[in-house]
């Protein structure tokens, strides 16, 4: 029976002696033991595995498979009938800190708010519950925080019970139960009733401390990230080594570094606008000098590792300078062609022309109208051979 195993019986056991009843090989190839009870906790509502030895051979993942739990190995046990396992404790107590912690703040905000958890996640860093609403507010988020604190710092005791079906009516369930056999309940008094089959603590007080990091929205619900224990010291730790480097490189004092970021951001804002502006001015003594020296009304050049964008912006402004040109340009990088033709109201030659005869030499992609086209496509030709295609294309 469930109750008959040992990490229920007593959540506090490090080593344990049992007999291995069978051994098999997964379909993946991975070798593992079925013991007569176990310490170990298989995967499971939320809660990874334990971790641990049998016999000096790392577990390395536990699974309850058609009721019997496997301890998967790093490698064949050969060993005696009579083995003894060990959990990774640290492990194991995390887990329990982050379960009970989860318990502690999903019941804050069911009895606060209303909000019910829909899933729980205990991942390696942040654990995850999933609230059945579409937002939550600071506010609340404070206030939920603030409570399940309270509870763990009353240090209240966290019990479990084995009931059956019909004496679930006397406990007030947070929510509706999926199971009807074999029912576990983990109580923490006049707070939280739950059905659960995690590892947990025998008092609040173990969760140790509880700490709310980020919210995000997961399919009109809202996904709230959080710590306890010694992952919030963790995320102390790390937060703090962040703050420590972002003061050193912004050579402003730790309290200040958010006014030293809005400074560089103000400062970075100013320059990107002085930039954008000194851009704008390279481009308009580019336009009047390649207007200068233009063939007829045509104005052509090449380039290299020049954006489409910049010479889109360039034709542009000079068919708006000189209505009668037509601009016709080429950028090359390594691998690739892009052109750009353009011309102005009074020019009367369509540029779907040159599209039209360019692209299938570039086995490539374009489009636009009669007075302006772009495209580009595989390198198959210098780029002033293809300028000579779109000048001949118009010219004939």
């Amino acid at each position: 029976m469930l109750k008959d195993r040992i990490y229920y019986q007593n959540a506090y056991k490090k080593t344990f002696k049992a007999r291995i009843n069978g051994n098999g090989v997964d379909s993946e190839g991975r070798p593992y033991v079925l013991l007569s009870n176990t310490a170990f906790y298989p995967t499971g509502g939320g809660q990874p595995h334990d971790t641990g030895t049998i016999e000096g051979v790392r577990v390395i993942d536990v699974e309850e498979v058609d009721g019997e739990v496997r301890h998967f190995l790093s490698e064949e046990l050969h060993s005696k009938k009579d083995v003894e396992g060990a959990i990774d404790w640290e492990r194991r107590f995390d887990h329990m800190q982050q379960h009970t912690g989860q318990h502690i703040l999903t019941a804050a905000f069911v009895g606060l708010f209303g909000f019910q958890t829909i899933s729980f996640h205990l991942g390696k860093g942040l654990v995850s519950i999933d609230l059945d609403i579409e937002d939550v507010t600071a506010e609340q988020l404070t206030a939920a925080e603030k409570l399940a604190n309270e509870i763990i710092l009353e240090n209240r005791p966290v019990e479990t019970k084995w009931v059956t079906e019909d004496e679930l009516s006397q406990f007030s369930l947070r929510k509706q139960l999926a199971v009807t056999d074999e029912i576990r309940l983990v109580i923490i008094p006049d707070f939280d009733f739950n059905g659960c089959g995690g590892t947990h603590p025998s008092s609040t007080g173990q969760v140790g401390l509880l700490k709310i990091i980020s919210t995000e929205k997961q399919k009109r619900k809202v996904r709230v990230h959080f710590a306890c224990g010694g992952r919030v010291l963790q995320q102390l730790h790390w937060k703090h080594e962040e703050l420590s480097a972002a003061s050193k490189l912004l050579s402003a004092p730790e309290d200040g570094v958010s006014n030293a970021i809005e400074r560089l951001l103000t400062s970075h804002h100013t320059l990107e606008k002085s930039l954008e502006k000194a851009k704008e001015d390279l481009l308009s003594f580019e336009m009047k000098n390649l207007l200068i020296n233009k063939n007829g009304s045509i104005v052509k050049a090449s380039f290299t590792d020049r954006t489409v964008q910049e010479l889109q912006k360039l034709a542009r402004m000079i068919v708006a300078e000189d209505d009668s040109a037509i601009a016709l340009f080429v950028a090359e990088s390594e691998d690739r062609l892009q052109f750009v033709a353009a011309r102005g109201v009074s020019a009367g030659t369509s540029m779907k022309l040159i599209s039209a005869k360019v692209l299938p030499l570039l086995h490539g992609k374009g489009g636009g109208n009669d007075a302006f086209v772009q495209g580009g496509g595989e390198r198959t030709m210098a780029s002033e051979e293809l300028l000579s295609v779109m000048e001949n294309t118009i010219s004939n």
